[in-house]
């Protein structure tokens, strides 16, 4: 398969799945090993990760008007209830700093769990399992908008999604949906949250691994797994999640304002039987 389609279809998939709480990481590492893309190849764990990015610019794009007046009534907020400490842009950044630092920690072991695909279907299934007792058992809710969010609702979706760092196949989205939730938010307001959350958390990922792409370009010669031109490919993959997550954004935001997540629920409990079945068959 030439490389033009390999970053198409990876691209298109982390697109259709980065916010959705089906793990977009599980889906993109089923995909490349479908797809022959090496899983030891530092381009393509370059690739899946940076294109990310594109995800993350529709979000910006799709929320733009909401940010801009985030921006212009810190820290009083538009009813001038909030502080410098509990303003959304605050509590964005508090669950982005108690994610940081232990993912960052974490990163070795996050790339061990990346080739492992019994780690994957253990998280997709219990992931399923509690997106779907959370969606039951906590439909009530107190915070019904972003901007009514306390400090304690954002420290406990920072802490919950440290658990989508370490373990690939959990859902970042998820997770910070389930515990949004859990902590009193209605389903649209967790899932905004979710959202304005993943702007720093993946920007700050994929800037990081961008940069150091760029100083190890030299070594992607020397990589049997890389294109003849990475950085071409690198973009077209960025392009087409970009386009296709503005897309997926403006349908979730509509599917949650009516329905539920049970769906997703099912949906991952049955892949993740898939690839325990797929990890026993390659065993």
């Amino acid at each position: 398969m030439s490389f033009i389609l390999i970053a198409i279809v990876l691209g298109i998939v982390e697109g259709l799945t980065e916010f959705l709480p089906v793990s977009s990481t599980a889906h993109l590492r089923i995909c490349e090993d479908v797809l022959n893309v090496s899983l030891k190849s530092e381009y393509w764990k370059m690739f899946t990760i940076v294109i990310q990015l594109g995800a993350v610019l529709s979000v910006v794009l799709y929320f733009w008007g909401r940010i801009i007046r985030f921006i212009r009534t810190f820290p009083r907020g538009e009813d001038g209830s909030r502080t410098w400490l509990t303003h959304p842009l605050s509590l964005v950044l508090v669950a982005f700093v108690v994610t940081a630092g232990p993912s960052y920690l974490l990163d070795e072991k996050i790339g061990e769990n990346l080739e492992n695909l019994w780690v994957i279907a253990g998280a997709l299934v219990a992931g399923g399992v509690i997106m779907w007792i959370v969606d039951a058992r906590f439909a009530r809710f107190s915070t019904a908008r972003p901007e009514d969010m306390s400090v304690g609702q954002a420290l406990g979706i920072g802490a919950a999604q440290i658990l989508s760092a370490a373990f690939p196949g959990t859902s970042r989205s998820m997770v910070t949906i389930a515990a949004g939730q859990v902590g009193g938010m209605s389903r649209p307001a967790a899932l905004e949250f979710s959202f304005f959350l993943s702007i720093p958390t993946m920007a700050a990922a994929t800037g990081f691994k961008l940069l150091k792409g760029i100083f190890e370009q030299a070594s992607f010669a020397s990589d049997p797994g890389a294109p003849p031109h990475p950085w071409a490919i690198l973009a077209l993959g960025f392009v087409v999640s970009f386009v296709v997550a503005l897309g997926v954004v403006a349908w979730f935001m509509r599917w949650v304002q009516r329905r539920g997540f049970v769906p997703f629920a099912i949906y991952r409990l049955a892949l993740g039987a898939g690839v325990l079945v797929w990890a026993m068959c390659r065993k």
